[in-house]
């Protein structure tokens, strides 16, 4: 469901840029192909008595500021907060409702590591098999030799650009090819088509390089080895067993495939039940959902992933931290914060030591901005600090 304002000036070509995003992002579906991903018409979370105080000051790079300050100031379209389960705060300051589906962008990536996660434990899905022995089509290009384990973590060879100011970068070729832009005369028509076009720019098994495109090889993978749409099989394994109130949708190119990397759109009160499970060692209402093996090893990787991590530039910005199985990871002193991020804002944070979940849909006028989400972050932190001590 989108909000009611209509725009006739928002199109394929100029969604994404800064003056639209806030609009588009709650209006894909009228924008470009989508499929729906059916949820259970279960009820929403249940609220708590005791309402969360936002006036309390977070540390932010700039100074000191309230927790509503600093959410007012990171564009937020929808803000949820639970603890133990309950809501204890949910505002829409903007155009964006309950009802209204909101582009997740990469947190689409975590909602599809959590379904490869049921598939493993099924036995459906062999890990540390070779990428090829699912998808033979890539065997000559970048993902020849590269594992599963690989493209969950993000650590294969593929010759791969997320430089999303450049317009040549691998990563607005993808969204060109998959439907999210006007195709240019050379570029590949659908989005496993372009994975076959794709090199090497070093060994797998590296350090973490953030790569959209291992998402689409996941993606890819996980349909050939089930003989199923990753939408129907995320309806089947995650959106329905977590009881999410409402459908999601996700984009499509020509040929019907989705959009793997970030093309899911849901509403907010759905991301935190989906946060809630995950802080829950993947279970909710009573069921397990994602296998607590796959939550275990996504908290507790070995020293090589941290290693992998550290290495890099995201060091920085997230502190401690590592990537697993789709899902970020950072340290707030001795707790282990597990993230789903997307760019433009996107966020769900669990803390499973405080019991609290923040879910943030946002539309930051540009993709990445390391101020806004170390702030953010920040603001979170403040948060769940808070509920802890009550």
């Amino acid at each position: 469901m989108s909000s009611p304002v209509a725009r006739t000036d928002v199109d394929l070509s100029n969604w994404q840029d800064a003056e639209n995003v806030r609009w588009s992002f709650q209006h894909i579906d009228e924008l470009m192909p989508t499929t729906p991903i059916i949820g259970a018409g279960g009820p929403p979370l249940p609220a708590s008595s005791t309402p969360l105080d936002l006036s309390a000051t977070v540390e932010t790079l700039s100074g000191p500021a309230s927790i509503a300050d600093v959410f007012a100031g990171v564009y937020t379209d929808g803000l949820m907060v639970v603890h133990d389960g309950a809501v204890v705060h949910e505002e829409y300051p903007g155009e964006l409702s309950p009802l209204v589906h909101h582009l997740v962008m990469s947190v689409s990536k975590s909602i599809l590591g959590a379904t490869a996660g049921v598939l493993r434990e099924q036995g459906v899905l062999d890990i540390d098999r070779p990428v090829v022995d699912y998808v033979p089509e890539v065997a000559s290009g970048g993902y020849a030799g590269a594992t599963v384990r690989n493209v969950l973590d993000m650590r294969t060879g593929v010759a791969f650009s997320e430089e999303y100011t450049n317009p040549d970068a691998e990563v607005r070729v993808v969204e060109r090819s998959a439907g999210w832009a006007p195709l240019l005369d050379d570029d590949p028509d659908g989005l496993y088509s372009y994975i076959t076009t794709l090199g090497s720019s070093g060994p797998h098994d590296g350090d973490f390089v953030y790569r959209s495109i291992d998402t689409d090889m996941l993606g890819w993978i996980i349909e050939r080895a089930t003989g199923t749409s990753t939408q129907q099989l995320i309806s089947d394994l995650v959106w329905k067993p977590m009881g999410a109130s409402d459908d999601a949708f996700v984009t499509v190119d020509a040929h019907g495939v989705a959009m793997h990397d970030g093309g899911i759109c849901a509403t907010l009160r759905d991301l935190a039940r989906f946060g809630t499970m995950l802080c829950n060692d993947g279970a909710i209402d009573g069921r397990q959902v994602v296998p607590t093996r796959w939550i275990d090893e996504s908290f507790n990787p070995g020293d090589d992933v941290r290693d992998a991590f550290a290495r890099t530039s995201n060091e920085p910005v997230l502190p401690g931290g590592w990537y697993r199985n789709q899902f970020w990871f950072v340290r707030r002193g001795e707790a282990k914060i597990l993230l789903c991020l997307g760019i433009h804002g996107q966020l769900i944070y669990v803390h499973p030591a405080a019991r609290t979940v923040v879910a943030k849909l946002s539309s930051w006028p540009t993709a990445q901005d390391s101020t806004k989400l170390i702030d953010t972050l920040r603001a979170c932190g403040t948060i769940a600090d808070q509920l802890a001590a009550q």
